[in-house]
């Protein structure tokens, strides 16, 4: 009797300690969001520690000196790129959403010429049929446009609220900077006010989660924004060489957002568009198109290996999953966290999952 009260009070306990995992993970998560601007101030942090530390030791000058050159260096740079970002961002948005109904009437007329009325010849449909299938091009069109407008309408308006940006601008940072000038007194105070247990235990899994998730995701930000700046440059260069490209930022951010998601890629976007352009009779347009994305995939295959030494180790099946279920819980933010939560859970869980989730649970007396 006294074994099995055991083995059953193991259970309980390695079920409290599971459930009590995953809503630990979840208040972290809502913490993360509410403290966006420190953590982004954390985060670029532990980027740019390297520049600080060696530019303190080659010229001797002080951290809190060399964090205050670094970081105005950086964010001169950034702050550059993203005034430049929003002011094209927003005449592009501007401008796609005045002649939107234009664009759609032609993928339409489109769709119509070179789709349906092939089919409709070939397979000589009833008449029936041929409604159907134009009003569900038509009701998939209306839901496009009805999207896209919604979207660039939510983008304009949060990127025109300059007062509110300007605020998380400036918490980012004096955060980041004190985060980089006072690194070491911030440790101590939190060793000082946490238990050592608590302190070695966090380590260790913020050593193994960075290890397994800070480098992965560190290099898939630089394949990303390489793709993001050989897509737009290549764009504004066939925009200045005569070809029709009329929102090279926004297509940019398009494909770069699509590329951003694991298993999908940049070619879900650029091939069916070299495809449409092509049928459309812009033949130099869907070259670029081509060499754009052929180049892209042999840069993103030279660099990979040396930028991403280990893969993650999960299967496309899970990700996809995860990136679904972030989908529905959270909306579109939820395909990227997805995936990283998914990585972080089998960091954590890691002795778990390789002995079997409910073995582990269940087995233990």
């Amino acid at each position: 009797m006294n074994a099995k009260v055991k083995y059953w009070t193991t259970v309980i306990k390695n079920i409290s300690i599971f459930l009590l995992s995953l809503v630990l993970i979840f208040i972290l998560l809502k913490l993360a969001v509410f403290y966006m601007p420190f953590l982004i101030g954390f985060i670029i942090s532990l980027i740019i520690e390297p520049l600080i530390r060696n530019l303190a030791q080659k010229t001797g000058i002080t951290r809190k000196t060399s964090a205050i050159i670094v970081l105005i260096i950086i964010f001169s740079i950034l702050i550059g790129l993203i005034t430049w970002g929003i002011i094209t961002l927003i005449t592009e948005s501007s401008n796609l959403l005045e002649s939107i109904n234009v664009y759609i009437e032609k993928i339409y007329n489109f769709i119509q010429k070179n789709i349906l009325d092939f089919k409709i010849k070939e397979l000589d449909l009833p008449v029936k049929v041929i409604e159907i299938a134009q009003n569900c091009v038509s009701k998939l069109l209306n839901s496009v446009t009805t999207f896209t407008t919604n979207f660039l309408t939510n983008t304009l308006q949060k990127v025109t609220l300059i007062p509110i940006a300007f605020i998380y601008i400036t918490i980012t940072i004096l955060s980041t900077y004190f985060i980089c000038a006072d690194k070491f007194y911030i440790l101590d105070q939190v060793e000082h006010h946490v238990p050592r247990l608590w302190v070695k235990k966090f380590i260790k899994h913020l050593r193994e989660i960075s290890s397994a998730l800070g480098n992965y995701l560190k290099a898939e930000m630089i394949l990303i924004l390489i793709s993001f700046f050989i897509i737009l440059i290549g764009l504004y260069i066939g925009k200045a060489t005569g070809l029709k490209i009329e929102y090279p930022l926004l297509f940019a951010l398009g494909i770069a957002f699509i590329d951003a998601l694991p298993i999908l890629g940049s070619g879900t976007v650029m091939i069916p568009w070299a495809i449409a352009v092509f049928l459309d009779g812009n033949i130099s347009l869907a070259l670029l198109l081509i060499g754009l994305y052929i180049f892209t995939i042999v840069v993103r295959q030279m660099l990979e290996p040396k930028l991403i030494s280990n893969k993650i180790g999960i299967h496309p099946i899970f990700t996809l999953i995860a990136m679904y279920t972030g989908f529905k819980l959270i909306g579109i933010v939820g395909l990227f966290l997805g995936p990283i939560i998914l990585i972080i859970l089998k960091n954590i869980f890691s002795t778990m999952i390789d002995e079997g989730i409910l073995k582990s649970i269940f087995n233990r007396g």
